[in-house]
């Protein structure tokens, strides 16, 4: 489910040849938020793996997210699959690596955007949309860009934070595939541990802030809410691992207050991510007690109509330069996988863990974008410059 490496720096360093420097104009989507999605991810390959599943969730759950790079390629499994969710009562969404048509035809897989067309006509609302490709920003942060630069005999002194922003956000505007997504009026899902504010610029329309690594829960919140909230989009958590070895994912009673705190904060998905190659138990890396934990996520707050969602609001925000891809999972983190930190940097650390510390889940992080005003949105708007103030 890797973006592909090699093609994401031949597109990015094309584009960064011929890049113009036109302002982008990104079209605004549009937030549903008819009801709260809450599911696990299937990853695996087999048919009776996913029933097994969906037979486990399907009275606690509405969502069934089949992200499988497997299943991807067979389009009898996948079909059979999302059938079995649907009649469970289940919403879906499906995992495709790539929908652009040369490559579709060198891999004989276009029955991929037929089957597309044939799952919204068959599966209707309950076909909520594509995940396409994964991780594009973080991965785009974590690439080695050296080399590849060298190749091409760029340099990074040519280089600029505005120039590759547009050529990030344009990657994905001339990607085959994600045009005819648009053009079909589907949602484009993806999940993502950093540049959430700049793949909803590209077009995304969900993202899945990816929690439970070791990182900052109110710091994962504040960037993606903030990011949806500006740009009129939905999003979400995935809940992954929190360990690279058995068993993976955190404590039952942990994962509950996170699915509970993306609830309060408004979240409009919330997934637990289920798969590891070395899995044992037919029914992924959940055990029983996630299990549990997510079935009374579901009759505490879901199936109850005294709970309020979205009931922690932002009170403040944030606001970052403009285009400043800065990973920000660590004070050292690299900005548009480029760059080190530069003299912004730590002035912007310090006031985000301030904040943070201030506000907790109340606070948004944004960009400072003309085409995003966020005039009337907040109660306190800092600025990464601002000095001499009090929260």
């Amino acid at each position: 489910m890797k973006f592909r490496y090699v093609l994401v720096a031949i597109c990015i360093v094309g584009i960064l040849i011929v890049a113009s420097l036109i302002s982008l104009h990104p079209k605004n989507g549009e937030s549903k938020r008819v009801e709260v999605y809450v599911g696990v991810t299937f990853c695996g390959s087999m048919v009776d793996e996913a029933k097994i599943l969906i037979d486990r969730v399907k009275n606690y759950t509405n969502l069934f997210a089949l992200l499988s790079g497997p299943v991807s390629v067979n389009e009898k499994v996948m079909t059979e699959i999302c059938e079995y969710a649907f009649d469970a009562g289940l919403h879906i969404i499906v995992f495709f690596g790539d929908l652009d048509s040369r490559v579709l035809a060198a891999k004989n897989l276009e029955w991929r955007l037929s089957w597309i067309e044939m799952a919204r006509k068959r599966w209707g609302d309950k076909f909520l949309g594509v995940y396409y490709y994964d991780e594009p920003g973080g991965i785009f942060i974590d690439y080695k860009w050296e080399a590849t630069l060298s190749q091409f005999n760029i340099t990074i002194d040519k280089l600029s934070y505005d120039l590759v922003a547009e050529a990030y956000v344009q990657l994905f505007h001339r990607d085959d595939g994600f045009n005819f997504l648009k053009s079909n009026s589907l949602n484009i899902f993806v999940s993502d541990y950093a540049l959430y504010w700049f793949d909803y610029l590209a077009g995304y329309d969900v993202i899945l802030a990816q929690v439970g690594w070791n990182h900052t829960f109110a710091q994962d919140i504040a960037l993606v809410r903030g990011a949806a909230t500006v740009q009129n989009k939905s999003w979400g958590i995935i809940i992954t691992w929190k360990y690279r070895h058995p068993p993976y994912l955190d404590s039952a009673e942990n994962i509950y207050n996170q699915m509970l705190d993306a609830y309060k904060c408004g979240a409009d998905y919330i997934i637990i991510f289920n798969y590891a190659e070395d899995m044992k138990s037919p029914y992924g890396i959940m055990t029983d007690e996630h299990f549990e934990a997510l079935e009374r996520f579901w009759n505490d707050y879901l199936k109850n109509q005294n709970a309020i969602h979205g009931s922690v609001v932002a009170e403040a925000a944030l606001v970052l330069p403009k285009n400043y891809g800065w990973g920000m999972r660590h004070p050292n983190d690299k900005i548009w996988g480029l760059w080190g930190p530069d003299e912004k940097s730590p002035q912007i650390w310090g006031l985000l863990s301030r904040l943070l510390k201030e506000y907790c889940l109340r606070l948004d992080v944004v960009y400072d974008d003309p085409e995003f005003p966020i005039a009337n949105r907040y109660l306190k708007v800092y600025y990464w410059n601002q000095t001499g103030f009090d929260t």
